[in-house]
C-alpha cells in the first residue's frame, strides 16, 4: 500500500497554540508530523514564521478559511500561502437549500480560478451537514456536480462522511484526482460518536488508505476535534497508530 505524509490541523491543540504558540509547534515537530495547515501568525512576521518551520522540519501544506477572507481578502491569503510554501487554500459552509448550494458553487469556481492562477488549489471540506438532501440528492453531491473538478477539489473528513451516514472509503473512491487532502479522524462507537485517536475507533482505516491510494491522495491531515485526554496525548495515539500500520512516508 501506498505511503502517505502525514500533516496536523492544529484545531485539535488550539488552546495549547493560544499559550505557547513556538513551544507548541515544536511538539508537534517532535512526534513526527511533517506537514501542518496553518494560517498567518499575528504575533509574527511571515519569514519568521517560516524561519521557525524550516527548522523544525514542519511544511505549511494549506490554510483553511472564511467566504469573506476568500471574497475580500484573497490576495493576502495568497500571498501568505506562497511565502510559506502552502499549496492549497481550504473552506467550510453549510447549506440550507439547494439554491444556496448552486450558489456556492458558482462563488467557490469563482475563487477558485483566481487561486489556480497563482499556482493554489482551492479546496472545499466537508462536515456532516453537506449529508442533507435536496430534491434526493446530497448536498455534497450537488456541489460537486456543480463545481469545476480542477478548480475546487475536496478535503474529505472521514469521521464526517461517517457521522453524516456514508462510508468513507467509497465516498473516497468516486473522488478519483479530486480530494488531494484527506482529513482523518476516528470515531469511538456508540451513541454519541465522540471523537477518536486514529485507529482507536470504528473506522477502517486500512479500507480507508485503499481508496486514498486509488483516489490518488497526497496527504494525510490529522484531526480530532475535541479530545478526552490531553491533546498532544491525543495527536500522539494517532501518530504511533499511523506508524504502526506502515503508512507513514518517512522524510516527507
Amino acid at each position: 500500500m501506498k505511503k502517505f505524509p502525514v500533516a496536523l490541523q492544529p484545531y485539535t491543540i488550539r488552546d495549547e497554540l493560544s499559550q505557547d504558540y513556538l513551544g507548541s509547534l515544536e511538539k508537534v515537530a517532535a512526534i513526527g508530523y511533517r506537514g501542518i495547515e496553518l494560517g498567518p501568525p499575528e504575533d509574527m512576521s511571515v519569514p519568521e514564521l517560516k524561519a521557525h518551520l524550516d527548522r523544525l522540519g514542519l511544511q505549511v501544506i494549506s490554510s483553511h478559511a472564511s467566504l469573506d477572507a476568500l471574497t475580500n481578502q484573497l490576495d493576502a491569503l495568497i500571498d501568505y500561502l506562497q511565502q510559506v510554501g502552502g499549496t492549497y487554500a481550504a473552506h467550510s459552509s453549510r447549506f440550507e437549500s439547494k439554491q444556496q448550494v448552486l450558489d456556492s458553487a458558482a462563488a467557490f469556481n469563482r475563487i477558485g480560478e483566481r487561486c489556480r492562477e497563482h499556482g493554489i488549489q482551492f479546496l472545499y471540506h466537508n462536515h456532516n451537514w453537506e449529508f442533507v438532501k435536496f430534491d434526493g440528492a446530497y448536498a455534497l453531491d450537488i456541489l460537486l456536480r456543480e463545481t469545476d473538478p480542477d478548480l475546487v477539489k475536496m478535503e474529505l473528513d472521514t469521521y464526517w462522511v461517517k457521522r453524516g451516514g456514508e462510508d468513507p472509503a467509497e465516498y473516497l473512491r468516486k473522488l478519483c484526482n479530486r480530494c488531494p487532502l484527506l482529513h482523518i479522524k476516528d470515531m469511538e462507537p456508540g451513541e454519541e460518536q465522540f471523537f477518536a485517536e486514529i485507529g482507536e475507533g470504528v473506522l477502517d482505516f486500512n479500507g480507508i488508505f485503499q481508496a486514498a491510494e486509488e483516489a490518488g491522495t497526497e496527504w494525510l491531515v490529522v484531526e480530532q476535534d475535541r479530545c478526552r485526554r490531553p491533546a498532544f496525548e491525543s495527536i500522539a495515539i494517532s501518530y504511533n497508530n499511523l506508524h504502526a500500520l506502515d503508512i507513514i512516508q518517512q522524510g516527507a
